[in-house]
């Protein structure tokens, strides 16, 4: 848990840290953000399908493709989760095409249910096929969580279609993730804390109500920290099947503080060191599941990358702190585009 001076702190230390996300935390921080927030979002300006290896993704489009700027796509988390975490980005539609898209057995793209399209190496050839799909010469990826997982292996390839990479609150290896839940679940009050430890003892268990509630304490702490927006509450596209729990149940397990799927072992450090570091931001909440300790440390590995944390937010930082969060990634962008 980091206090705003901490935060500060951190912000001013670190060499991948620059003057303007020191200036975005300080400018921005949780007692001075602004209040409104929409009642619906802008619907797209475009939606359609997108063949990718195992059947078709659901993508839509904001802004003009053929536009002056890079457009920018966003990768969702889960896995199993569905673009609407992204849908708060949409005003970065005002200056560059904002693509938002469901991986395949989530949300609004096909459902085959087959386990065998459910790989790490997969979801990263999906995320090409929507850019080779859509005819799209030159893209910026942000990817949150566990979409951050797709956006770190993209990023390694080092295509040329890449413009600028931003991992925002990723999982860049299990075991790095497992040590900050341990760590932030040491900061819960005690009895929230002991009944998480006595849920995962061997049987017999503590009630399912006591499991969950203790769950949902952590998940308020350092998941989500701010309710649903109206916007959100009212965003129900047709046809959409919404988050796939079995999807990250096989992939993951079943929260996010313990990993008992196909990802427990996965370890993407190793590819930290193949990124571009110009073109690299790490973005976390401050308090976030991914910590920004531990984004602090990836940073330091991509020479020239950058830091950012998001004052308030916890790892939701699209639907907690939308406008900070928009406004830096508007700046990083921009950025980006300075360096052609």
């Amino acid at each position: 848990m980091i206090d705003r001076r901490a935060l500060l702190g951190l912000l001013a230390t670190t060499g991948a840290a620059t003057a303007l996300d020191r200036a975005v935390a300080r400018g921005l921080a949780p007692e001075e953000r602004q209040g409104g927030r929409p009642a619906t979002f802008a619907p797209p300006d475009r939606a359609l399908k997108v063949e990718v290896p195992g059947g078709r993704v659901y993508v839509r489009i904001n802004g003009r493709l053929d536009g002056p700027l890079a457009p920018v796509v966003c990768v969702h988390g889960g896995p199993g989760g569905t673009h609407a975490g992204f849908l708060d980005a949409l005003p970065l539609a005002d200056e560059r095409a904002v693509i938002l898209y469901d991986q395949l057995d989530s949300g609004l793209s096909d459902h085959p249910m087959n386990p065998v399209n459910w790989t790490v190496p997969r979801f990263v050839d999906e995320l090409e096929a929507v850019r080779e799909g859509l005819k799209i010469p030159r893209w910026h990826v942000v990817g949150h969580s566990w979409g951050g997982t797709v956006a770190l292996e993209y990023g390694a390839r080092r295509l040329p279609a890449q413009a600028g990479l931003c991992l925002a609150s990723p999982l860049v290896s299990t075991r790095s993730w497992i040590a900050d839940a341990e760590t932030l679940r040491g900061d819960l009050p005690a009895p929230v804390r002991d009944q998480l430890v006595q849920c995962e003892a061997p049987a017999p268990l503590p009630p399912k109500a006591a499991c969950a509630a203790a769950t949902d304490a952590f998940y308020a702490a350092f998941l989500t920290r701010e309710p649903p927006s109206p916007a959100h509450r009212a965003y129900r596209p047709p046809g959409d099947r919404g988050f796939n729990p079995r999807l990250y149940g096989a992939m993951w397990g079943p929260t996010e503080f313990s990993a008992t799927g196909t990802l427990k072992s996965y370890d993407g450090e190793p590819l930290l060191d193949r990124l571009d570091g110009r073109r690299t931001l790490f973005m976390v909440g401050q308090y976030d599941e991914a910590r920004p300790v531990t984004a602090e440390r990836f940073a330091r590995r991509v020479a020239g990358s950058e830091l950012a944390v998001v004052p308030g937010a916890g790892h939701a930082t699209f639907t907690d702190r939308p406008e900070e969060t928009v406004t830096v990634l508007r700046q990083w962008l921009r950025r980006q585009d300075r360096l052609g």
